[in-house]
């Protein structure tokens, strides 16, 4: 989901039949959604669960562009596909594979977002690195990127962003104030401790930093990624990023906030627990001193979505519910155009979209 450069909120998905469709609202007041708009893909399978789902971004000069993973028959292997628009969504053309590796391997759990400048940065979890050395011990992923300048009709070559990604929790994007694009992940470090990583888009191979110190050691992947917003300087702060994520730290699992610097390290002394300890999948946006947080939970047959929303830049939360469901339920998502700040909720009855008021 995201908004529109004319201020229509969008959202892509797969419908009941598991056709690609994209449908957005002006969202002045209750949300009223456009009749979908069924999107030719051929014959690609489409990935559509919480952590891999369809995805849509804006930018510049008309562009606009979808994308999603289409899985491949050997089990955890796929193909990052794009569609691209240049009419700002009313049309799209025809599905393409975004990186040059064609192996049947990992290319999945990807993320899209153009950065201040209009270029397009398509960020994803891929295993040729770990298919080149098959004798060599290779914990986890990679995470690669590849950048457009004009909308996605051509691209630079694929570049790899960090080695020891875990393989299956989506990737998190962010745009600071100079419109530079920052990710961060799920990483695997020594030890197999599943902590996570922040890198600039644009820096070399491994120049990352580690974002959180849970030291959660876990031979597996959560499924559960983080989320990421630009954080303004305020009172006795610099600018830097507020962060959500899922760990275990100390026996206790929970989601929790941190501010982390410019350089992606957290300001411990900012780190807290969210205040429900079946609270999953959360998500963050900002705008100014205005920080919101978003997540699900789950009690006595009830799906809550829950809102923990700062005026203050994050030193002090009120909370809120949102909404609820006794059905099944995708994970909430945050979408912002300039300070307007909006939640996305798929349940089994409609598409929700709720304004997050100043």
């Amino acid at each position: 989901m995201a908004f529109s450069p004319d201020g229509r909120l969008w959202v892509t998905g797969l419908n009941a039949n598991g056709r690609l469709f994209v449908q957005h609202t002006r969202f002045s007041g209750p949300a009223q959604w456009s009749d979908p708009q069924v999107l030719e893909t051929g014959a690609d399978e489409i990935a559509a669960d919480g952590e891999n789902r369809p995805k849509i971004a804006f930018g510049p000069n008309g562009w606009a562009v979808i994308t999603y993973t289409q899985p491949l028959p050997k089990p955890y292997t796929g193909n990052i596909r794009m569609m691209r628009s240049e009419d700002g969504g009313k049309t799209f053309g025809q599905p393409f594979t975004v990186h040059d590796d064609r192996q049947i391997i990992t290319h999945r759990f990807e993320s899209v977002a153009f950065d201040g400048q209009g270029q397009l940065f398509t960020v994803w979890v891929d295993k040729r690195d770990q298919v080149k050395a098959p004798d060599k011990p290779y914990a986890g992923a990679a995470v690669y990127r590849k950048v457009s300048r004009d909308g996605g009709k051509t691209f630079d070559p694929d570049q790899k962003l960090a080695d020891h990604s875990c393989e299956c929790c989506r990737i998190a994007l962010a745009q600071d104030a100079r419109g530079r694009l920052f990710g961060l992940w799920r990483h695997v470090f020594p030890d197999q401790i599943r902590d996570h990583a922040f890198a600039d888009l644009s820096a070399p191979a491994n120049q990352h930093q580690r974002a959180s110190f849970d030291e959660w050691r876990i031979n597996a992947c959560p499924h559960h990624g983080p989320g990421l917003s630009y954080a303004p300087p305020q009172a006795g702060s610099p600018e830097g990023f507020h962060m959500v994520w899922f760990g275990i730290r100390s026996g206790a699992p929970a989601v929790r906030y941190v501010r982390l610097s410019l350089e992606g390290a957290p300001i411990e002394q900012t780190l807290r627990a969210l205040p429900d300890e079946s609270a999953e999948h959360a998500d963050v946006m900002s705008s100014g001193q205005r920080v919101a947080i978003v997540w699900r939970s789950f009690a006595n047959g009830v799906t809550s979505l829950h809102l923990w929303k700062s005026t203050d830049g994050g030193v002090s939360f009120d909370r809120g519910v949102l909404s609820r469901t006794t059905g099944f339920n995708d994970h909430p998502r945050l979408v912002q155009s300039d300070s307007r700040m909006a939640v996305v909720w798929r349940t089994q009855e409609r598409i929700e979209a709720h304004e997050i008021s100043p």
